[in-house]
């Protein structure tokens, strides 16, 4: 269970851009890049620490999230959350330069057949969004021609982006951020916000009530499938209890609320606490602030 961790390469918290535009921030972007934020110091609160996690009593609370015990696997899922946290935050943060807040949209009715749609999307985004056109008998050769090459090179991106997605991650594996970034610019923002949870191994039960209920709304809002991050949360916890009977000592995940903040050091929603660092104090002399080593 153990594996060589180099948080180096984790994206880290972005700078804050330079000569941003005097126009306020539009209010239901301001709503979501703060939860964005709180999701993405999680991630790499949990990425730093997760070494010393590893090898203390109540590691299964956070892995059972994650469908495993394999350190490579969870740093991977960490470092793409991340990687979509900052991708989604700079798309934000360009649409409000402009001017341009979130539209709340209704649910799209449900059809396999539909392409993923996005709610108000960017300009970049408005030429790889657009059906191809209508053809006509009239049409020329050459036009017909790119319009079904531009169709293969669609259909080619969702197979590819399929297979992608049912192979096992891992550091070697992981996409780039120009792919992050198309993906996060191709997607609802209630469904990137979702794909961030899964990858940080977020679940109601680690969230504090008033963080989760701003979480739900996010995805639930701009056409994210609460349905979805729930099953996908269910089927991790399935197969990671599949998993455990090959970790003899690893103990039962906590299941309270007092034994969940044991184990992180905090609930997600507050501020990120180390449950490993040594705390003095008049009397006290050196104790860890929170369960160590078994």
């Amino acid at each position: 269970m153990t594996a060589a961790l180099d948080t180096a390469g984790l994206f880290p918290r972005s700078a804050p851009a330079k000569d941003r535009p005097g126009r306020p921030v539009p209010g239901r972007i301001v709503e979501i890049l703060a939860v964005v934020s709180v999701l993405a110091t999680y991630g790499r609160h949990l990425a730093q620490t997760l070494e010393q996690r590893s090898v203390a009593r109540g590691f299964a609370t956070i892995a059972r999230f994650f469908g495993t015990v394999g350190l490579d696997t969870i740093l991977a899922h960490l470092q793409r959350g991340l990687m979509r946290a900052i991708a989604l935050e700079r798309l934000l943060v360009r649409r409000a330069a402009r001017g341009r807040d979130l539209c709340i949209l209704a649910p799209r009715a449900s059809s396999r057949r539909e392409p993923p749609a996005t709610d108000a999307p960017d300009s970049e985004q408005t030429a790889e969004l657009e059906p191809p056109a209508t053809l006509t008998p009239e049409a020329d050769e050459d036009a017909q021609a790119a319009v079904r090459e531009a169709a293969a090179r669609r259909a080619e991106a969702r197979i590819a982006r399929r297979i992608a997605a049912s192979e096992p991650l891992t550091l070697d594996t992981l996409p780039d951020m120009e792919a992050i970034e198309a993906e996060v610019r191709r997607s609802p923002v209630g469904r990137t916000i979702a794909a961030i949870c899964l990858d940080l191994g977020i679940s109601p039960s680690l969230c504090d009530g008033s963080f989760w209920n701003r979480l739900f709304d996010a995805i639930r809002l701009y056409r994210g499938s609460l349905a979805s991050l729930v099953l996908e949360v269910r089927r991790r916890e399935k197969r990671f209890e599949k998993e455990e009977w090959k970790h003899p000592r690893l103990e039962w995940p906590e299941e309270t609320r007092d034994g969940i903040r044991r184990v992180l050091g905090f609930i997600i929603g507050e501020p990120p606490r180390d449950p490993f660092a040594v705390v003095t104090g008049p009397g006290a002399g050196v104790a860890a602030a929170a369960t160590g080593p078994p």
